[in-house]
């Protein structure tokens, strides 16, 4: 049975998760799936199309009707799999994905606010990501403020907005 594109998309998350983003590739995502690495060729012409089809479903159900809980929600979705954050600010970074989310972003608070608030969201997501992996390892001892002072920051950021 052939694959279809979200099979491809859910293989890659999968790989995504199981090995972090440094050892998602195209080889990895086709034995996945079972097959040699051209056949995901004919759903995706390389790994960055890829990797916007993957931001883009990372943040498919991110939903809020006001700032904050976009943002809560945006950020809930990335943390909802290993380095999702990283992926979603590279497809944003590169324009390659995401957009509606920041559309609707933009629609609350301006293009511009809206864009701070995005980079603030992954910045701290990425932030929280990296720590909890340096955790699990032993690297690091947990941090149990980390998530309370991504509220903080957003409180900061849209009381400068007037929000």
């Amino acid at each position: 049975m052939a694959n279809s594109l979200p099979d491809v998309i859910a293989a890659a998350l999968r790989v995504l998760d199981r090995y972090g983003l440094e050892f998602c590739s195209m080889r990895r995502v086709a034995a996945e799936l079972d097959v040699q690495p051209s056949a995901l060729y004919h759903h995706v012409p390389n790994k960055q199309t890829l990797l916007a089809l993957m931001a883009d479903e990372i943040v498919r159900h991110v939903d809020g009707d006001d700032p904050r809980a976009l943002c809560h929600c945006l950020r809930e979705a990335m943390l909802a799999i290993r380095d999702g954050a990283e992926v979603v600010a590279t497809a944003s970074a590169f324009r390659l994905g995401v957009s509606d989310v920041q559309k609707r972003l933009a629609d609350l608070v301006g293009d511009d606010a809206a864009r701070t608030l995005l980079l603030y969201v992954f910045g701290h997501t990425q932030s929280t990501q990296t720590h909890r992996q340096a955790s699990v390892v032993g690297a690091i001892d947990e941090d149990p403020d980390l998530d309370p002072s991504f509220d903080r920051g957003l409180s900061l950021i849209l009381a400068g907005l007037g929000r």
